[in-house]
């Protein structure tokens, strides 16, 4: 291993650290706010339409916190597994399966970076409001991973923020929207500009890319009839199908 890979590993290792203590710690709060909050809710139901569940598939929810997504597609399928970075998001996402009856639903703890799975044995893969906390290097590895392992006719959907550093009139706009809502706010809107900007800047939680990378990612991995669908905001839908028949 060169030096180049040991320092890409060793920054890799630290950013699946730094979101698994950082999920654990906020696991039930997220719980607590993420079934009812409109916007997530939106993007959930936009995943579920495009993914197109059929009776009897075989699915795989990546980031699947404590089951918002997952538990929605768990009547149309055969089976779903939810995989977290975070151990205490499986925890909820089992007694929230067991709560709403859903006997069809496992969970792995395990970093998206790590998961391993069978090529050509998934029918649908899909992913809500997680993959922007991944280096762009990993969303991309993500993807081509995922497509190797739809079957002939699967689907990948992913729902996120999606928005760029400006060089596109809708990441622009999404960017000039927030800003205008923070300085109506005064000073407390003020420090939150000066915040996320930083945060924006630094891309050390969140690192989002537009929708239109996305696009490129889905193509790259060899996927077809890809489409980038905007929901809500900043949050955006995108989805493509592993050629052949299923």
């Amino acid at each position: 291993m060169t030096e180049t890979e040991r320092r890409t590993a060793k920054t890799g290792a630290a950013n699946i650290a730094r979101q698994r203590r950082f999920w654990n710690r906020r696991a039930a709060s997220w719980d607590h706010g993420a079934w009812t909050n409109p916007g997530l809710v939106q993007v959930v139901d936009r995943v579920v339409a495009e993914a197109a569940p059929s009776p009897g598939a075989v699915a795989v929810d990546i980031g699947c916190g404590s089951g918002q997504l997952t538990l929605k597609l768990a009547p149309l399928v055969g089976s779903v597994t939810g995989v977290d970075v975070s151990s205490a998001m499986i925890e909820l996402l089992a007694d929230n399966a067991r709560n709403a009856g859903a006997t069809n639903v496992t969970g792995r703890a395990v970093p998206v970076e790590h998961l391993d799975l069978a090529p050509a044995s998934i029918d649908l893969v899909v992913s809500n409001y997680v993959l922007h906390h991944l280096r762009d290097e990993d969303k991309a590895a993500v993807v081509a991973k995922a497509a190797s392992w739809l079957r002939p006719g699967g689907r990948l959907v992913i729902g996120d923020m999606m928005f760029g550093r400006g060089s596109e009139s809708r990441d622009r706009e999404i960017i000039g929207s927030k800003v205008r809502l923070m300085l109506r706010r005064g000073p407390a809107g003020w420090w939150r500009i000066a915040k996320n900007a930083s945060r924006y800047l630094l891309r050390f939680q969140e690192r989002p890319v537009s929708m239109s990378a996305w696009v490129a990612m889905f193509r790259a991995a060899g996927l077809v009839e890809v489409e980038a669908i905007p929901v809500v905001n900043e949050a955006a839908v995108v989805r493509g199908t592993k050629p052949g028949s299923s």
